[in-house]
């Protein structure tokens, strides 16, 4: 991750007066490194983030300290007999024996002076690497810190001494701020200490027919802290709206109106962002931020990052527009996904998620920045092909979509968990999880407090199933309400109860279905884990899947305030 001078600056000052003492856990990260690194020269420091029983993920962080740009870089390193590097993403790595080689890549190898590369790995055992040397010379670079807040761990148990609260450590301006813009302000909001989001779709109020009053009657708008407003689109190079009607111009009678009151023709805005707006004039505390993207209209960021300062101002232009002055607090940004493939193929370059949140940062100035990003951590899979830590930098929050990790687009099985917090003996995919994800994006440098952990209010689930345990042959998707495969959870709850859980989440077999998702009491579990990581808090996709009462999002609510 490319840091700005002032937040690396920052960091380097908070730790030289614990260089000495750099062997024991700092903040709940081991960082280990050399001497002082040398003016003029090119170091590299070691810093080792979450650990397990039976291995740990590790990062170095490559610095130009020279006074002009290098042309490339080869770090060496040794690990004593019984620790191995299983992967590595952000450079190209040859092994001889316990003897590791990492070059750069394509796109990384020239390094401005004061600049940085880092490269994320994850290894099996607990050695420490030895004899390390960048170009030839020893490494001997400042012990740099991935995660400042302190929100990692060791082997799943808080440190105390992170932001386990969401907070920042040093009143908002750490290393995960701005290089030159606003600094974000990620403290969430009431009514709890954790962010605690939701999304609502525009086009929900019809065939759902879920409106934005059902947030208030069902008890969910005084738990929640944000709510994400799905779609808008991204089209000719700009955000557009989605569904004009849906969002500016349809009535709401008296009965279906936040407040009560009807809709009447002659009034200058109408629709959900009035309701958005009705809302929030009764629960203040609430923050609203307009989404752009998704599955479907993902396919124009490519298009638009070719300028992405104009992309960004018309973006700024659309959500702050004066006919809807006051709905919304923000942007969110759900690329699926950059540099990678999601209904599209996307070739942006590994930079391009970041400088997009450099861009909205700078038009959007103090207001809240998110994004919506993958949670695939296999090898080489999405999360590699982007450098997410570079673009938490302008971040108020990153949304980790830890769920639909597998389903019944593979219609023949196995049948698995869409939503597996931890990996299980015989998941299908190894990285589909969501603490894999998690841990990956730590080790890229993303702050653990700006992780928002994600929660599916919904099933995926498969028919002509005959064994109860995830694994099993299937004939095909199993019946939806809307779409073969899925179901939302309230009616997953009373149709298919959960006969069993594995990896953190649930799963039921009813007649010859077999269906995955998170109950109450899974939520609540992964509640606690996002707090013993010092995640930022959660977020879950979407309202209208729970139940009329709103079970889920309390479930999260009380896992998240514990």
């Amino acid at each position: 991750m490319s840091k700005g001078t002032r937040a690396r600056s920052r960091l380097k000052a908070r730790l030289v007066a614990v260089a000495a003492a750099l062997a024991v856990p700092l903040g709940g990260i081991v960082v280990l490194a050399g001497n002082a690194g040398a003016a003029g020269e090119v170091t590299a420091a070691y810093a080792k983030g979450s650990a397990w029983d039976t291995g740990f993920n590790g990062q170095w962080i490559i610095e130009n300290g020279t006074d002009t740009p290098t042309e490339g870089w080869t770090l060496e390193w040794d690990f004593p007999s019984g620790t191995e590097v299983t992967s590595l993403w952000n450079g190209v790595m040859t092994r001889d024996g316990d003897h590791y080689t990492v070059t750069h890549e394509s796109w990384n190898g020239t390094l401005a002076p004061g600049a940085t590369a880092t490269v994320g790995f994850g290894a099996t055992g607990d050695g420490e690497p030895l004899n390390c040397t960048i170009n030839g010379r020893p490494c001997a670079g400042d012990p740099v810190d991935p995660d400042p807040t302190g929100g990692t761990t060791d082997g799943g148990t808080t440190d105390g001494g992170g932001s386990a609260d969401g907070g920042t450590t040093d009143g908002g301006t750490d290393s995960g701020g701005t290089t030159g813009g606003t600094d974000p302000d990620p403290d969430p909001v009431e009514p709890g200490a954790h962010v605690n989001l939701g999304y609502f779709t525009e086009w929900g109020i019809y065939q759902r027919d879920y409106q934005v009053r059902n947030i208030a009657a069902s008890g969910s708008a005084e738990k929640l802290t944000h709510i994400n407003y799905a779609f808008g689109n991204v089209q000719g190079g700009k955000c557009v709206m989605g569904d004009a009607y849906a969002a500016t111009d349809k009535a709401f009678t008296a009965a279906e109106s936040v407040d009560g009151v009807a809709d009447t023709w002659d009034q200058p805005l109408r629709g959900n962002f009035n309701q958005l707006k009705k809302l929030k004039e009764q629960y203040p505390h609430l923050k609203v931020l307009w989404s752009f993207g998704g599955w479907t209209w993902s396919g124009g960021f490519g298009e638009a990052m070719q300028n992405p300062a104009a992309f960004a101002r018309s973006c700024y232009e659309l959500v702050n527009d004066p006919r809807w002055d006051g709905v919304f607090d923000g942007i969110d940004l759900d690329w699926e996904y950059p540099n990678a493939c999601g209904e599209k193929c996307d070739t942006s370059g590994p930079r391009a998620f970041g400088d997009m949140m450099k861009a909205f940062r700078a038009a959007f100035g103090d207001q809240l920045v998110t994004a919506a990003i993958t949670a695939d951590a296999s090898a080489g899979g999405k999360i590699d092909a982007s450098d997410y830590g570079y673009g938490a930098e302008y971040a108020d929050y990153i949304s980790v979509m830890a769920y639909d990790f597998f389903g019944a687009w593979a219609a023949q099985g196995p049948t698995a968990p869409h939503s597996p917090l931890t990996p299980y003996d015989g998941i299908p995919q190894d990285g589909f999880t969501a603490d894999q994800a998690i841990q990956k994006l730590k080790a890229q440098g993303v702050p653990a407090r700006k992780l928002l952990l994600g929660i599916g209010f919904y099933g995926r689930g498969w028919t002509g199933v005959g064994q109860a345990e995830p694994g099993g042959s299937a004939t095909g998707p199993a019946p939806g309400t809307y779409e073969q495969g899925i179901e939302d959870y309230k009616v997953l709850a009373a149709r298919c109860p959960a006969t069993g859980t594995i990896a953190g989440t649930a799963y039921a077999k009813c007649g010859s279905e077999w269906w995955s998702y998170d109950t109450p009491e899974t939520i609540r579990a992964k509640m606690a884990y996002a707090r013993q990581q010092g995640l930022g808090g959660a977020f879950f996709w979407e309202l209208n899947g729970d139940t009329a009462d709103g079970e889920l999002i309390t479930a999260m609510h009380t896992g998240l305030t514990q």
